[in-house]
């Protein structure tokens, strides 16, 4: 068999155990594998630095199927080349607890690197990823002693390059001159619903070479010499990022379906799948055939990889017998340590002067920074309102990528996915910051840190209708409500600075899943500990922060973020009437949820059914808390524009009014 005939058997064999999967499966899109099988193979045989049997190590090339719902084309890929995935797990595609779910999950399936579902998220990843690279090696290599130099390799659709975050990543890569970004785009000219140019007519290469990308074009998918020829010059250009186009054909080989959208998301059907193997060659039956020659030619990637990994340890050795001091470092970002001492320097608040939550957090990650050299983060344009710029830290820039603040831009919608690109890279702490509000941008991205289990730290700062003057566009509402539905997502929204400081602990001792850290813009009281119960309440989500004076409660009044103050407030003048009233700071439901019921019960008993929770944002769920007999005093309106206190006494944030809701309450 000469090289060439082994080449098309291992494209075949890509295309058709992708094919055959999708239709046992009676599910999933097999136009995209059997057009990109060709350059998936020249990437993963002839350039992707990777191990199968340690999917894991830190200096492996990452590839991204941006195309998730390609996704068989990556599974066929992990199979036939030796990692942890078994054919039995290829047969039990898109089913029940198998490994080989319709798009990629991160953390199920050895060897994939990101949870790409929405399309473009898997490509802002990737951006992620390259910048984690580029400030991993700018930290840690040394003349002579080079160990973090990997590229980042993407597949991506036309429908990718239409989402408007890949537009925002692409813009920032471009930017940023991240070389060691490359992206193979798999230009098949259709879409789900019809040909592309239905709404898609846009010079790809002229687009990215006006955002500061290298770019190339490969007329015909099937040329394996001209793609491996591309790829080779994507590598030599180190100052850009680089798109290839590549020109394929969506379900190529299918006798009526190649070439049109029949072939993108449904299985070609038995006697459309048995034409496009007579067509290519490749016997009709067995399903799921692995020739032996190819599976051997694609299990290479086994020693292969282990030398490429033996050689990166032997180098790590040798760097860190030369560089003893940086050797912890490096093992502290690996594993997200909190390295000893890191909290020895957080900032304590005298209670004679408010304090917005904002500049406490900004005052948190002052303290921190210095001592967590792998926490990295920025925001979207708003260091000076958000408060998340560290000016020791430096800034990650084309010049300075040892710098490890982020600046994003005006850019949320891809600031939140290339965060979740520097968590799935590894070896550094990742948040981002902006708005309360555009957190709605960020949502894709959240929702998929929470999905993948990534430790990303959120900063939204602006937190309520207290916003002011910028007006209902700018004021949050019914934020905390969605967020809070987010399966494991933690949402914190301190009380005062102290919470904060608390907060800021929490969310950087997480590790499986995503923190979301409300903060306000306007200052509020420093509650004096001695009075209150420690913040340190904040760890179990909601704590008795002040009990009622002088036997059980008759109420309970609960209270988040800036709205703490005013239960506090009504607590001292409802105890001039008699009324015993418990405050309750609860800042985050999903820590309080997890508390055990003897916990849950002490800080809200069931015996005391009159309890009110006050909160500037919509009331939906707190019906959970406050039970039948209950009430909540929120906003289930947009706010306005004018000064901050007067939207709040407006609409009815006040502790009188908190004091009248209770009385009422009692009354009832």
């Amino acid at each position: 068999m000469t090289d060439r005939d082994l080449d098309q058997l291992c494209v075949n064999t890509i295309r058709f155990l992708a094919a055959d999967a999708v239709q046992q499966a009676k599910s999933g899109h097999p136009g995209l594998p059997m057009g990109a099988a060709p350059m998936a193979y020249v990437l993963w045989t002839r350039f992707l630095r990777h191990h199968p049997a340690d999917p894991a190590w830190p200096d492996r090339d990452r590839f991204v199927l941006s195309a998730g719902h390609g996704s068989m084309l990556l599974y066929a890929l992990l199979h036939l080349t030796g990692y942890d995935l078994s054919l039995d797990e290829i047969k039990h595609f898109r089913q029940w607890r198998s490994r080989t779910p319709g798009h990629p999950e991160f953390g199920l399936t050895p060897g994939v690197e990101a949870t790409t579902g929405p399309l473009g998220q898997g490509f802002a990843n990737a951006v992620g990823m390259a910048i984690a690279e580029r400030h991993q090696a700018a930290r840690f290599n040394r003349p002579g002693h080079t160990v973090v130099d990997h590229h980042t390799y993407v597949i991506c659709s036309d429908g990718d390059l239409m989402e408007g975050v890949v537009a925002e990543a692409s813009s920032l890569a471009g930017h940023l001159g991240l070389g060691k970004l490359i992206v193979l785009y798999d230009d098949n000219q259709v879409s789900l619903a019809g040909k592309a140019a239905l709404s898609f007519s846009e010079d790809v290469a002229r687009r990215y070479e006006g955002l500061e990308w290298h770019t190339q074009t490969v007329p015909d998918g099937n040329d394996l010499d001209a793609i491996g020829k591309a790829i080779t010059g994507a590598q030599a250009e180190t100052a850009r990022p680089s798109l290839i186009g590549v020109r394929t054909v969506i379900g190529f080989g299918a006798p009526k379906k190649a070439g049109t959208h029949e072939a993108h998301g449904e299985p070609l059907g038995d006697a459309e799948l048995r034409g496009a193997k007579q067509a290519l060659g490749w016997p009709v039956e067995p399903p799921f055939l692995l020739p032996e020659p190819a599976l051997r030619h694609f299990r290479e990637s086994l020693a292969r990889g282990a030398r490429a990994e033996a050689d990166w340890r032997a180098r790590l050795d040798a760097w860190r017998h030369a560089f003893p001091e940086l050797g912890p470092q490096w093992d502290a970002g690996q594993a997200r340590a909190l390295t000893p001492g890191w909290d020895q320097d957080l900032p304590r608040f005298p209670i004679e002067t408010p304090v917005a939550t904002r500049d406490a957090s900004g005052a948190v990650l002052a303290a921190v920074s210095p001592r967590l050299p792998h926490l990295i983060g920025g925001d979207a344009d708003l260091a000076p309102s958000t408060k998340t710029l560290v000016k020791t830290a430096g800034s990650f820039l084309r010049e300075t990528p040892a710098g490890r603040h982020l600046h994003f831009g005006v850019r949320e919608h891809a600031m939140g996915s290339i965060a979740n690109g520097v968590a799935y890279h590894g070896g550094l702490i990742v948040f981002c910051g902006t708005f309360f509000v555009f957190s709605d941008y960020m949502r894709p991205a959240v929702r998929l840190a929470a999905l993948s289990e990534l430790p990303v730290i959120y900063v939204w700062t602006h937190d309520s209708i207290g916003v002011g003057e910028d007006g209902p566009t700018h004021q949050p509402v019914e934020h905390l409500a969605a967020l809070r539905a987010m399966p494991n997502l933690v949402v914190i929204r301190p009380a005062d600075a102290a919470e904060t400081v608390v907060a800021w602990q929490v969310a950087l001792a997480r590790r499986h899943g995503p923190t979301a850290l409300v903060l306000t813009r306007q200052k509020v009281p420093v509650l004096d500990r001695a009075v209150y119960a420690p913040a340190e309440g904040l760890r179990r989500g909601a704590y008795a922060l002040r009990d009622a004076p002088g036997g059980a409660p008759d109420l309970v009044l609960i209270a988040t973020g800036s709205e703490v103050q005013l239960v506090v407030a009504a607590q001292a003048a409802l105890q001039k009437d008699g009324i015993r009233a418990r405050v309750v700071s609860m800042p985050s439901w999903e820590l309080f949820s997890a508390e055990p019921p003897d916990y849950r019960e002490a800080v809200l008993p069931r015996s005391v059914l009159r309890r009110l929770a006050v909160e500037a944002g919509a009331t939906f769920g707190w019906e959970r808390w406050v039970g039948d007999q209950g009430a909540v005093l929120g906003i289930d309106r947009f706010g306005a524009s004018a000064p901050g206190e007067t939207v709040l006494s407006e609409l009815g944030f006040t502790a009188e009014q908190v004091v009248t809701r209770a009385r009422a309450l009692l009354d009832h």
